[in-house]
């Protein structure tokens, strides 16, 4: 008998953990607590729900016998949603994964993340070295974060009203409207920390050293960056997500598939 989409889609109820300067992080838990643990992080204005959940990855996380673990990042999701951008560098949000896994006493895990959740997790490989010994980062581009949102055009929609006519910051605008509960400056507060984060380069010296997945949609703007980065890790794969874009690759069958395959090792 077909298991009702309401029941495959249930959320959790969400743990709130405080981290950096009192921010809540709302978290979500599956699995039992002794198995394999696994760590999703989700993209650029979306959530725990959106990315992970809506698409199926955490249940078939959960039926492989992984204990997973949602964060919802600042600024998204159920999470507080400060609109001060000193709080959204990269390595402040990385830092904020590493205070969920310390507060769930999480030593190893896996690490799924996806665009900005890939951006952070590019970053959380390197901190966190052995602690994190597999890897999948998709739809990961390189250069600086979010650099191709126009933040003048999106301040002036935002206090005015005042159309958007870039096509890029259009796309990430109807992002931003499309997930019930975002907070439009608390994600210009983002892009703002986030122009101030170092640049992702592929250079081997500063790339990760495990074993790390990178996957991007065959229709997707930065599949070259993706690639580049993949080609500076010390242990990268690529792996082309067909027939998806950067916004519909999450729910892309052939990309769980692929990431279930790199986890088993």
């Amino acid at each position: 008998m077909a298991i009702p989409l309401a029941q495959l889609t249930q959320m959790p109820p969400a743990q709130f953990v405080e981290v950096g300067e009192g921010v809540a992080l709302a978290t979500y838990s599956w699995g039992e607590l002794d198995a394999p643990a696994v760590v999703i992080v989700h993209g650029f204005a979306s959530s725990t729900r959106d990315t992970w959940v809506l698409t199926g990855w955490a249940r078939m996380l959960e039926r492989e016998g992984y204990r997973v673990l949602g964060i919802d990042l600042r600024g998204h999701g159920k999470s507080e949603k400060p609109h001060d951008a000193d709080g959204y560098t990269v390595r402040s949000l990385a830092s904020d994964v590493e205070a969920v896994l310390d507060t769930f006493l999480v030593d190893e895990t896996f690490y799924i993340g996806y665009s900005l959740g890939a951006r952070v997790g590019w970053q959380i490989t390197q901190d966190l070295g052995e602690r994190i010994p597999r890897a999948v980062l998709g739809g990961v581009p390189d250069g600086i974060p979010l650099e191709r949102l126009d933040i003048d055009q999106v301040h002036q929609y935002a206090a005015e009203g005042i159309p958007v006519t870039d096509p890029v910051t259009q796309n990430y605008i109807a992002l931003a409207e499309r997930v019930p509960g975002n907070d439009l400056y608390a994600l210009l507060a983002l892009a703002e920390g986030m122009r101030d984060s170092r640049s992702i380069d592929p250079d081997p010296s500063m790339a990760p050293q495990q074993p790390v997945l990178f996957a991007t949609g065959s229709e997707d703007g930065v599949i070259d960056g993706s690639r580049r980065l993949a080609e500076a890790a010390a242990q990268g794969t690529f792996f082309t997500i067909p027939g998806r874009h950067h916004f519909n690759a999450p729910g892309s069958r052939d990309f769980r598939h692929a990431a279930l395959e790199f986890l088993r090792g």
